[in-house]
């Protein structure tokens, strides 16, 4: 029998391996801490922002004390001049699940990266490195011509990739252009080569656990009373301290990060403080928006679920060690 807080592998080989997704707010961070006090786990964190050292308040990152005592994988491993992939993460999760395997302990993967779990768990082309070059070019086309002609470029060039990119997501429809024009072949043919690449599963035996809304609105408010408390906490001040530094721009990655780039642009001084905050709150429920789609359509949450009413944490953690003690991990799909 497979036991969390003495782990071992499956028939197959494959070590169990526990996926904590969601969208923002719902409580991710904390349920990963209580289950990290009751079993032998490695936290491994999923967030694009978390990565980025100086970006702190507004990622909702841990504070010191707790990565002290809960270290997280993954967490102010990059200055916020430097950038990092998808295929950066998916090679860095991997290594950091393979060294908690030889620790004798569960990687525990928690965060609101949709884009990273799918590169985890389907595998990621190798597509060709980012021309700076070239993306100038394609930065300053899009500056003077706009979305809507680079866009239809794409549906002409890229059907395929054109109904998977959201006409407004300038960020994946200039790699769609930039991979096209380096390559010659579109974007949507490397990705069918990731698809077919080695699965997490092919090494791993995935447990989903699924944090999602109770109530939307409920949710929009806990999102707004948390970005108050993030200005309250300092983060217009933290931005500045990013801003004065000199070597940062708002088209860096790290400085893309929601909420970021709305304090950075009412430091430039395009709109005043309660316009920030409303622009910052719109891009959250935004977020909020693409995180339910992709969860939505994810293969394994569409299987046959426990779905649960909230629950106590320590409730949480016995019914996931009774999936992971069964023949067949079950996706565990709980309201929050």
């Amino acid at each position: 029998m497979v036991d969390l807080t003495a782990p071992k592998a499956d028939a197959a080989d494959r070590w169990p391996v526990l996926l904590l997704m969601g969208p923002t707010a719902t409580g991710k961070t904390d349920l990963a801490l209580a289950l990290a006090e009751r079993f032998a786990v490695e936290l491994i964190s999923v967030d694009s922002a978390m990565v980025y050292r100086g970006l702190d308040i507004g990622t909702a990152k841990p504070p010191p004390a707790v990565l002290s005592r809960h270290p997280h994988a993954l967490v102010d491993i990059r200055d916020p001049t430097e950038p990092y992939s998808a295929a950066d993460f998916r090679r860095d999760a991997l290594e950091a699940m393979a060294a908690a395997r030889d620790a004798g302990k569960v990687p525990l993967l928690v965060g609101g990266t949709m884009l990273y779990f799918n590169v985890l768990e389907r595998g990621i082309a190798r597509m060709p490195a980012s021309d700076p070059a070239l993306r100038a070019k394609l930065e300053a086309r899009l500056a003077a011509e706009g979305t809507a002609i680079l866009y239809g470029e794409l549906l002409e060039q890229d059907p395929v990739a054109a109904t998977r990119i959201h006409p407004n997501n300038r960020q994946r429809l200039l790699r769609a252009l930039e991979v096209q024009a380096a390559s010659g072949r579109p974007i949507s043919w490397w990705w069918q080569q990731a698809e077919a690449g080695a699965p997490l599963t092919r090494d791993f035996r995935p447990q989903h656990l699924a944090l999602l809304p109770a109530d939307r609105s409920e949710l929009h408010a806990r999102i707004e009373r948390r970005f108050d408390a993030m200005l309250a906490a300092g983060l217009v001040d933290e931005v500045r301290r990013l801003w004065e530094r000199g070597d940062l721009n708002p088209q860096l990655p790290a400085l893309r990060a929601v909420g970021y780039r709305q304090v950075w642009a009412h430091l430039s001084g395009e709109f005043d403080a309660a316009e920030m905050r409303q622009q910052a709150l719109v891009a959250t429920r935004g977020l909020l928006r693409r995180q339910l789609t992709w969860l939505r359509k994810h293969p394994a949450l569409e299987l046959p679920r426990w779905a649960l009413a909230p629950a106590s944490d320590a409730a949480l953690a016995g019914i996931i060690q009774a999936s992971l003690n069964s023949a067949e991990a079950r996706p565990i799909v709980m309201e929050r």
